[in-house]
């Protein structure tokens, strides 16, 4: 079973080779946090983290 990674650009959190949301190939499976978000308009978290999807995110990624 894959481990799951998530995007050094994006944060997203994801399996696989490459990111789905923004194509990157940059991923460490080392990362602190987790976040949904729904709806990312109107989520104080999600300006603050500058996510601008909706998804799972890694609030940082190292």
């Amino acid at each position: 079973m894959p481990k799951e990674k998530a995007c050094k650009l994006c944060k997203t959190i994801f399996e696989g080779e490459k990111c789905p949301s923004c194509g990157s190939k940059e991923s460490v499976e080392g990362f602190k946090g987790r976040i949904a978000v729904i709806n990312p308009e109107k989520s104080e978290i999600a300006q603050k983290l500058n996510i601008k999807g909706k998804g799972n995110f890694a609030i940082k990624a190292k």
